[in-house]
């Protein structure tokens, strides 16, 4: 099918090109971009579906590279059945693609919930399941969150090829504490895989992070968030990740997680392309009821966030990448460098060679958003899953 959807300021994570311009797609791919001036001049034939933009943003679809779970399904419990209602609900919010996140447990477990994830994928209705985004089990005993101590372990090859036998090489991407012995060897073993590690939940030393970087730690997982912090005499984890510019990082643009003025020292130290949004939401995110449950445990929502209920220590996030890039310009960054963020970096940052921007070749992941930031339109890899610009989904032909 042949769909172009026209009338719209397209913010492709290329151009800020804020005249009205239109999006052409063919099948699953985009076949072109164009100003509104020359679809004027085009002559499309009945079999092209015409989708009048009606003067909103048209932008790359939503990536989520560290999300536990959405509306009452995700990880903790990881069913197949939950994973792909969890991708049919994500793709109402705008999100296109995603990395199903996973805390770590007893070994036989985590096996079974990769393997759930991947039989999951290719059978998707909604947001494309892009693979697992491990949070450990290599991780410091000393920041955990609220991880369990009984998961945590050393860096253990054997135990990498047994999780990535069980997720069949669908790991993407792994936090990893730079500072543990023998993650050297992990590291590098892990790099000839493809993985990208991220530091998080971390105590590292300056150096750490910099002998992190030299055997390809580039990546960061929800920085300022279970890491060494910024001293004087150590810059730590947090030091660290700022002052080296090959250095990425995750940041959870929620106004609790981290102060939102902080998001003004980022924009200072960070180059834009080096920045990625992530929700890192729990399964209760978007979730009705009155007992909400978050990896085995009682959870309530207060100040933004999820609590646990049995000590109201904080349990996790309940953002949505479209309230993150809502924020995120609240905070004082243009639209522009928040579609690089949720869009552009994370799909480079990840490898996906054909998401994140809205150009030739690329899939046709797009999203049709308000001033407002309401989702109007979600469209992935060509099929529409969500639309409030047509009434009773109507074509809207020109003449």
């Amino acid at each position: 099918m042949t769909i172009c959807i026209h009338n719209g300021i397209v913010l492709s994570g290329l151009t800020s090109n804020q005249q009205r311009s239109a999006v052409l797609v063919e099948d699953s791919k985009i076949k072109d971009t164009f100003s509104e001036e020359r679809f004027l001049k085009m002559n499309f034939g009945p079999e092209v579906r015409l989708i009048d933009a009606k003067g909103n943003y048209i932008i790359p679809g939503l990536i989520d590279t560290h999300i536990h779970g959405f509306k009452g399904h995700g990880t903790d419990t990881c069913t197949t059945e939950g994973i792909l209602q969890m991708s049919k609900d994500l793709a109402q919010y705008g999100v296109t693609a995603f990395n199903p996140t996973m805390y770590p447990s007893d070994t036989e477990d985590m096996k079974a919930k990769l393997r759930a994830i991947v039989a999951a994928m290719g059978h998707e209705e909604g947001a494309k399941i892009m693979g697992v985004h491990l949070e450990g089990p290599f991780i410091s005993p000393h920041k955990l969150g609220v991880q369990r101590p009984e998961t945590v372990k050393l860096p253990d090859c054997a135990l990498m090829d047994e999780l990535w036998e069980a997720a069949e090489g669908h790991i993407v991407n792994m936090t990893v504490a730079p500072e543990l012995k023998g993650m050297r060897e992990l590291a590098l073993h892990c790099i000839e895989k493809g993985i990208i590690l991220q530091a998080g939940h971390t105590n590292a030393e300056y150096e750490n992070i910099v002998e992190g970087i030299q055997v390809g730690i580039l990546h960061s997982t929800h920085f300022f968030n279970a890491m060494s912090q910024l001293h004087h005499r150590n810059p730590g984890a947090v030091g660290a990740i700022l002052i080296h510019p090959e250095m990425s990082c995750e940041i959870i643009a929620d106004g609790v997680h981290v102060h939102p003025d902080l998001f003004k020292l980022l924009g200072r130290d960070k180059n834009r392309a080096q920045i990625v949004l992530v929700t890192d939401a729990l399964t209760p995110t978007e979730q009705k009821g009155e007992h909400l449950f978050a990896n085995g445990e009682e959870v309530v929502f207060k100040d933004g966030c999820f609590h646990r209920k049995a000590d109201d220590v904080i349990a996790g996030s309940s953002l949505t990448m479209k309230k993150a890039i809502k924020n995120i310009v609240q905070f004082g960054y243009p639209l522009t460098d928040a579609i690089k963020f949720a869009c552009v970096n994370p799909a480079r940052i990840m490898k996906y060679t054909h998401k994140g921007i809205l150009s030739p070749t690329y899939d046709s992941d797009i999203l049709v958003m308000d001033k407002l930031f309401s989702i109007k339109l979600v469209m992935i890899e060509g099929k529409i899953v969500k639309n409030k610009l047509e009434d009773n989904n109507e074509t809207d032909n020109k003449k």
